[in-house]
């Protein structure tokens, strides 16, 4: 992309998502931007997302000198952002740049919607836009995140926290978290999915689920969950409870709970409820209007457990869902 490009006209309507790389910045986490940000869609049949990088200088060292970022726009580019993804880098001590800091606060003082993956919550706390906030970060770093600023609302045992025009990734997998999340705001379950299968990658972990430091995945292919989740994901209509994702799998259900926990870092009951609310919102999306039939088709039971589900999960009602994602709104 040439320098320059920060002048170039984006298309019509297009979400612009600009991405600022620091020095020393993770090269891992600029991946995950651009793997759900920055790609063309044939698959889908139109692009979500204008796609930029920028930088305060024209030569940027990647983290631990592993390779030189050039030719992207300079910083001004963050000021054309609709999203802008926030610098994050291993050396959480050293202050960020004035300029880079003076971009964030710019960005949110017109509105810009601001993104922070892994230490990313230390340049937005240090630009000064997370006081009185809720934020995460990697769990390492929880201490010293709190004692540099106590006025942040530091929950870090989370994979992401949405608060409205400020998100949070607690780490480097959950920045793939967030950005489906935000796909997933801006345009429906239905294209999310879509992107989480070209990722081939789970296509909703809810922020909330706790990050389980404690309790790594284990390499063990005959404890793998995958065949009762794909079981499960057809039968989504059907009363299913934790006791029959046990039986399949031939587990007791504490084995069960063991195993989710420790390989999605969840609960099956609260898997089996995200899934049936995904589902919910694809049905919405594909025209479905009776919340009723919704309802009984996803497994959710009524049109009042699915209202309070959505609101829950994604603040808005089935109906105002409908209005924004559904056939209607194309």
């Amino acid at each position: 992309m040439a320098k320059g490009s920060s002048h170039t006209p984006r298309p019509a309507g297009v979400h612009r998502v600009v991405v600022i790389v620091d020095e020393n910045s993770n090269p891992f986490e600029l991946g995950c931007a651009t793997e759900v940000f920055g790609l063309r869609r044939p698959e889908i049949g139109r692009d979500l997302y204008d796609f930029q990088l920028c930088s305060p200088e024209p030569r940027t060292l990647m983290r631990d000198g592993f390779f030189t970022l050039t030719g992207v726009a300079d910083l001004e580019a963050a000021d054309t952002a609709d999203t802008l993804i926030v610098p994050n880098r291993p050396d959480v001590e050293v202050p960020r740049r004035p300029a880079v800091l003076d971009a964030v606060r710019r960005a949110h003082a017109r509105g810009a919607r601001l993104v922070g993956f892994c230490s990313g919550a230390f340049t937005l706390a240090e630009a000064g836009v997370l006081d009185g906030r809720r934020a995460t970060a990697h769990w390492q770093w929880a201490d010293d995140f709190r004692a540099r600023f106590p006025s942040v609302h530091l929950e870090s045992d989370v994979l992401f926290v949405d608060d409205g025009d400020i998100l949070t990734a607690a780490g480097s997998a959950a920045a793939l978290d967030l950005g489906l999340h935000v796909v997933r705001r801006d345009y429906g379950a239905e294209v999310a999915n879509a992107v989480s299968r070209r990722l081939v990658f789970a296509a909703h972990r809810d922020g909330g689920q706790r990050q389980f430091v404690e309790r790594p995945v284990p390499d063990l292919p005959d404890e793998s969950l995958t065949p009762v989740l794909a079981w499960a994901q057809e039968r989504l209509d059907s009363p299913l409870t934790v006791a029959d994702l046990a039986a399949r799998a031939a587990v007791s259900q504490a084995t069960l709970h063991r195993r989710f926990r420790a390989q999605l870092g969840t609960t099956p009951l609260a898997w089996l409820t995200g899934e049936r609310l995904i589902l919910a919102c694809r049905l919405i999306e594909r025209g479905e209007s009776r919340m009723e039939m919704v309802a009984r088709r996803s497994g959710l039971g009524t049109a009042a457990n699915l209202r309070a589900l959505m609101r829950r999960e994604t603040g808005i009602t089935p109906s105002t869902y409908r209005h924004r994602f559904g056939p209607e709104a194309n």
